[in-house]
């Protein structure tokens, strides 16, 4: 859902970690063709949004009466006649399963990320399915704003996970450096963000990218410092304190 074919992103970003986030979509040939692009274009992973397979009823942007300008195309799906930023919700397919996750694993040897766990009944039929890692997150809470938030079902899900190969992973809230230490305290590999990189391309372009995630990087170097860890490997659930029932 970019408005910059993958294609650019690879040649832009050619020492980068490239992942293709995307989704399992109603023209399953469609999704083939943008799967064998990503291969294509050397990127690493595909990762498959699980949470939304239609767009969540977002009071916000119904009061602010917020949408996306219309002249915006989705560049990867210039062949289509849903192009239009405004008019992706056709592409969706309502009736995605576990099926459909084993038919990926079909047409690509790339490792498989799910993104949008929140239980650890699901992480576990993920690693049933073979899946290589997940991304534990709400969506930023605009699908469906009554669901936990993120950390809160971080520690059951790495417990269910706990000696497997499936990665862990989580987003959501992530907005500080001390945040970051928090998700890896609980066990998460890597905490992912979204908004803070968005605010810094709106107020500096590339520059403002770069310097949120050296504030980033400060942030979290600087707690390492002040809980006494030395390495991001030394860091554990002995370093946050959270209500009793979190890791029950």
């Amino acid at each position: 859902m970019s408005t910059v074919a993958l294609e650019e992103v690879a040649a832009a970003a050619p020492r980068g970690r490239n992942w293709l986030q995307t989704h399992i979509y109603k023209d399953r040939k469609l999704t083939e063709r943008l799967v064998k692009r990503a291969e294509k274009a050397g990127f690493e992973a595909i990762v498959i949004t699980v949470d939304a397979p239609v767009i969540g009823i977002r009071y916000d942007d119904a009061r602010s009466q917020f949408t996306l300008p219309p002249h915006l195309e989705l560049a990867n799906f210039k062949e289509t006649n849903q192009s239009s930023s405004s008019n992706n919700q056709p592409l969706l397919d309502r009736s995605v399963s576990w099926k459909d996750i084993k038919w990926l694993k079909t047409i690509t040897a790339l490792p498989i990320v799910l993104k949008g766990i929140l239980g650890a009944e699901d992480a576990e039929l993920a690693l049933l399915h073979s899946i290589d890692g997940i991304i534990v997150s709400s969506h930023g809470g605009r699908q469906l704003d009554t669901v936990p938030a993120p950390l809160e079902v971080l520690a059951e899900i790495v417990d269910k996970l706990k000696g497997s190969s499936c990665e862990v992973y989580v987003d959501g809230g992530i907005s500080t450096g001390s945040d970051v230490f928090k998700a890896l305290a609980i066990g998460a590999k890597m905490a992912l963000i979204g908004r803070p990189a968005v605010w810094g391309l709106t107020c500096g372009g590339q520059q403002g990218v770069q310097k949120v995630l050296d504030i980033l990087r400060n942030e979290l170097e600087t707690t390492m410092m002040l809980s006494g860890v030395s390495d991001v490997s030394e860091i554990n659930r002995n370093y946050v304190r959270t209500p009793s029932n979190w890791f029950e």
